[in-house]
């Protein structure tokens, strides 16, 4: 009996999730390079893994004993966390802009000649490239990501059409070894 009702609440998280990330693709996600299919999304381990944590801390919850309920409470916020975290971080681009939507900021179009220059980093065996923009707001990106490199090896070549640089100019420009655009200076 105790597993059915475990099942049910991860049934019904699970539900509340698809039906939050259909809201909220509905509500925010209304530009036309939300539309266009073209996107860098987290891996949706993200998403599984906070989901998973959720039901955990729920579970938790119901078993009693207050080192259970704080546990499951932690795992709780864990697992909101992360769920949260993967619906809302993403670019979605389209042949002449881009869309960077994070966490806590403002969505913001962007055009590829937007992007000033990149640095990378490596992060547990992953390479991290954090793209910036004029305005002076970044973007980090995972070469794990969904989309991630085909995303950088569209932008680079629109970022060379919209400054009217050409390949062989850009010597910087090496996507085997992760560099789309030009280093950070200094």
């Amino acid at each position: 009996m105790e597993y059915i009702a475990v099942l049910l609440v991860a049934a019904l998280v699970f539900g509340a999730c698809c039906l939050i990330d259909l809201g909220f693709r509905k509500l925010f996600r209304n530009q036309q390079e939300h539309r266009s299919g073209l996107a860098v999304r987290l891996n949706k381990k993200y998403g599984s893994i906070g989901l998973i944590l959720a039901v955990l801390g729920i579970a938790a919850l119901f078993e009693g004993g207050w080192v259970l309920v704080t546990g499951g409470c932690l795992l709780v916020a864990l697992g909101i966390g992360l769920v949260v975290y993967y619906m809302t971080f993403g670019v979605f681009y389209d042949t002449d802009s881009f869309v960077l939507t994070t966490f806590g900021k403002r969505s913001r179009t962007y055009a590829y000649k937007d992007i000033q220059a990149q640095q990378l980093y490596n992060s547990y065996g992953s390479v991290v490239i954090e793209l910036y923009m004029t305005d002076g707001r970044t973007a980090q990106l995972q070469t794990g990501m969904v989309g991630a490199c085909d995303f950088l090896d569209y932008a680079a070549a629109a970022w060379q059409r919209q400054t009217g640089r050409k390949q062989e100019d850009c010597g910087f420009y090496d996507p085997q070894n992760s560099c789309w655009f030009p280093p950070v200076e200094g």
